[in-house]
């Protein structure tokens, strides 16, 4: 849903990073990553800005660096110009040995002009290291059937939200279906609540209902279609009938009347949420941690959370997940020692001391068997047990499709699915429109 920022962690912002990380800019027109001093080599790991997560990353590295002759620095950059700087820095001297990535379209085309190593040689020669990630999120970092890839950071599925004070209040169930989903719209509204808080200001909360209502319409098989030909792909007639859906929805009174205006990335969605005012929200499970700053005591005693409801009569699996699977370092092809940069992956991606550090930020790691860990530390220990057994029965996790599709195909999209919700386009304008992106 967009590009996963610190913001949609906790609100964190993009702050300048602790530790012993330099930023991108003033990294840019130094020696390059092949730079050597004192007989070893030093190659850049690029990844955001994050006050959260680069004192983790700088303390995997520093314990690499102990045994390595080939020394790693972590090179951080924020969120907003991350994209741009890559890409002016893939096949130059300054480009990095390890790449911060959201998978699929984000290195695409760096996998396709052979600039990144191709990782499924090595994931195969060691079945202990591939099966110590969740494949449903190890696979999310395939392009074409191979491995570029590596999990790097916790995992975060869209969960619907709901406020469990209210919905005992009034005799209210989580919805199991979608005609559920509807009744309980029917319920608050009469009541005077609004059912569903939406940030329909932002765009991408809007892609949430979208995405899933399509894979509990179809399944799979409409996503990676797009994934094949993102535009041909929108012929699928199972987009139509979930923008139909979504207008169902908003005739009928699901998000109030100001969702337009109203907005998840300044806080007020989730606001709403904490202080009672809607009964639900749709939303990745960075809300969570989101919510528990705001209001905790709310959080901790009312917050609930379940699956997105099926469609009866829909080919897709109750279990299928949208969302973040997780952001991933690939290798740079080129680079002096792709080796070492492989090795930190492997001696650090899994490691106790990485894995503990992330749960205890609040992250639930796309790591194998670290259910004993979730149950033990973290800020909310029964929601990342939820979060992981959730990925782990996940049949699949398809990645938010504004990060999964390419940029001429995004920003159409948002732009024509907020059009529908407004219901100023029709699903098939949609759909016909779509197929026209150049």
């Amino acid at each position: 849903m967009n590009d996963p920022t610190p913001t949609r962690r906790g609100f964190l912002g993009l702050m300048a990073a602790t530790g012993a990380s330099v930023s991108l800019t003033a990294a840019c027109g130094t020696g390059g990553p092949g730079s050597s001093g004192g007989g070893s080599k030093t190659e850049q790991v690029w990844t955001l800005t994050d006050p959260v997560m680069n004192p983790i990353q700088n303390k995997a590295i520093s314990a690499f660096n102990k045994t390595s002759k080939t020394q790693l620095n972590l090179v951080t950059a924020p969120n907003a110009s991350y994209t741009q700087k890559l890409r002016v820095a893939m096949g130059s001297p300054n480009a990095p040995s390890l790449l911060f990535n959201w998978g699929l379209a984000s290195i695409a085309p760096y996998a396709q002009a052979g600039q990144l190593v191709d990782l499924t040689p090595k994931l195969d020669a060691d079945p202990s290291w591939k099966g110590s990630f969740l494949s449903s999120v190890l696979d999310d970092g395939q392009i074409n059937g191979k491995y570029y890839g590596i999990p790097l950071r916790g995992m975060q599925p869209v969960v619907l939200f709901y406020n469990k004070t209210m919905f005992a209040q009034h005799g209210a169930q989580p919805p199991k279906t979608f005609g559920d989903l509807l009744s309980l719209v029917d319920l608050f509204k009469g009541k005077g609540i609004t059912p569903i808080v939406l940030g329909g200001a932002d765009q991408f909360p809007e892609l949430m209902y979208l995405e899933l209502l399509t894979d509990r319409i179809a399944g799979p098989a409409p996503y990676q279609g797009l994934l094949k030909d993102p535009v041909g792909g929108w012929a699928n007639p199972a987009f139509a009938q979930a923008l139909s859906m979504c207008q169902e929805l908003v005739a009928r009174g699901a998000f109030g009347p100001n969702y337009n205006t109203t907005s998840w990335n300044n806080g007020t969605a989730t606001t709403i949420l904490t202080s009672g005012k809607a009964a639900m929200e749709l939303m990745g499970s960075w809300e969570y941690t989101n919510a528990l700053g705001i209001n905790p005591g709310f959080t901790r005693s009312s917050l609930g959370f379940t699956p997105f409801p099926v469609i009866q009569g829909g080919q897709g699996n109750p279990n299928a997940l949208a969302g973040n699977p997780t952001n991933y370092f690939s290798v740079y092809a080129r680079s002096p020692d792709p080796s070492a940069a492989i090795d930190f992956l492997k001696q650090e991606m899994t490691s106790s001391s990485y894995v503990d550090a992330l749960i205890k930020a609040g992250d639930v790691p796309a790591v194998a068997g670290i259910g004993s860990k979730l149950s033990s530390s973290g800020p909310a220990p029964a929601f990342a047990q939820w979060v992981y057994s959730a990925v782990q029965n996940a049949p699949s996790f398809a990645l938010s499709w504004d990060q999964a599709l390419p940029d001429s195909t995004k920003t159409p999209m948002l732009n024509n699915l907020q059009k529908v919700f407004l219901r100023q386009m029709t699903p098939a304008q949609f759909t016909s429109a779509m197929q026209k992106v150049q």
